[in-house]
């Protein structure tokens, strides 16, 4: 098939559209074509225990709307999804009829051979079948992914790892993962758990002695939320009543706590080192609430701890995506997928 031919498809489906023309020299003018934009569209949400969010955005990428929906007293992750779907199509003018792939993205290990979260310790109700019931009862292309796979994905398109095709993202807040991006692929593992590295066995921190506990990893008892915020109590750090553990790592950074901060950056280069002498990364991006909360002066401090530890010398870098990288990975993949099935159908 010519590539005229191919244009005279993609016209006669209203997937492209004369958009201008060009002077070439010699002869006629030549046609300029773009993709209409409302020839499809896509859904990305974040779930969390506290709050759904989801966005809406047409075949060119651009984000048409974006909206929160709460999930208090709602214990059907099936209607919940479509309800956040609608708010979302609705506040963007767009009908759902037009969607034509959308992606989720949830805590928890998301099992790589059905597609399904395996467990979720904060979002008991998401279970095997919940992606049936969504495909149904949508009537789309639906896939679920993890969280921070999503962030990772976003951090690769829009971060501080534009176009980079090897570098972790290390996601640090209440909870802890990882991010894997090798040969310009998420790896996920075998059973879909690979980055769960809150369970990094750490020295001088106890082993889990049951794995059902959310809190009895070791590397996210030496880094979690509640460890954060022991850590800035001792340093003398006082956070915003009710704020997050991303307050008091702010409220450090401004006060120049040096003692808080060097010693945050030790406990997280455990898990960097760890992480940078198996896969050695050129890049470790900092992520989630408290790397972002951390920003530069924490991750020059991350990149010299893991350095003197480890006889790799990655870069340790703060994430540059604007707004929920979450949704924005979510977006993304939900486009890669929407792309390849309106303009295969094509050739």
């Amino acid at each position: 098939m010519t590539a005229g031919q191919l244009l005279a498809r993609l016209e006669e489906r209203d997937l492209v559209t004369v958009v201008g023309e060009q002077s070439g020299g010699r002869g006629p003018n030549a046609a300029l074509y773009g993709v209409v934009p409302s020839c499809a569209y896509v859904v990305g949400l974040d779930v969390l225990p506290d709050r759904i969010s989801a966005g809406v955005a047409d075949i060119t990428g651009e984000i048409l709307a974006e909206v929160a929906v709460d999930p208090n007293g709602h214990d059907d992750p099936v209607q919940l999804v479509h309800s956040a779907v609608e708010k979302a199509c609705a506040s963007g003018g767009i009908p759902m009829a037009g969607l034509r792939a959308f992606v989720i993205g949830t805590r928890g290990v998301v099992d790589p051979r059905t597609g399904d979260v395996r467990f979720s310790f904060d979002l008991p109700s998401w279970h095997e079948g919940v992606l049936a019931g969504l495909r149904r009862g949508l009537d789309v292309p639906v896939t679920i992914e993890n969280d921070v796979n999503l962030a990772a994905l976003a951090e690769r398109s829009h971060g501080a790892a534009l176009d980079m095709d090897d570098f972790v993202l290390v996601w640090a807040g209440i909870g802890q993962g990882l991010g894997v991006m090798l040969g310009g692929r998420i790896h996920r593992g075998f059973t879909g758990g690979a980055g769960e590295i809150g369970w990094l066995p750490v020295p001088g921190e106890p082993l889990p002695t049951d794995v059902s506990e959310p809190q009895s990893g070791s590397f996210q008892r030496l880094v979690g939320g509640d460890a954060v915020i022991g850590l800035a109590d001792a340093h003398g750090v006082v956070g915003r009543p009710g704020g997050s553990v991303g307050d008091y790592v702010r409220t450090a950074v401004a006060e120049g706590a040096e003692g808080f901060l060097d010693e945050l950056a030790g406990r997280l280069a455990v898990g960097a080192a760890a992480v940078a002498v198996v896969l050695d990364p050129a890049l470790i991006v900092l992520g989630g609430d408290v790397g972002r909360a951390g920003g530069t002066a924490l991750a020059a401090r991350v990149e010299e701890a893991v350095a003197r530890v480890c006889p790799s010398r990655p870069r340790v870098v703060v994430t540059e995506v604007q707004g929920n990288p979450v949704l924005r990975g979510a977006l993304d993949s939900a486009l890669h997928q929407a792309r390849e099935q309106v303009f295969s159908e094509t050739v």
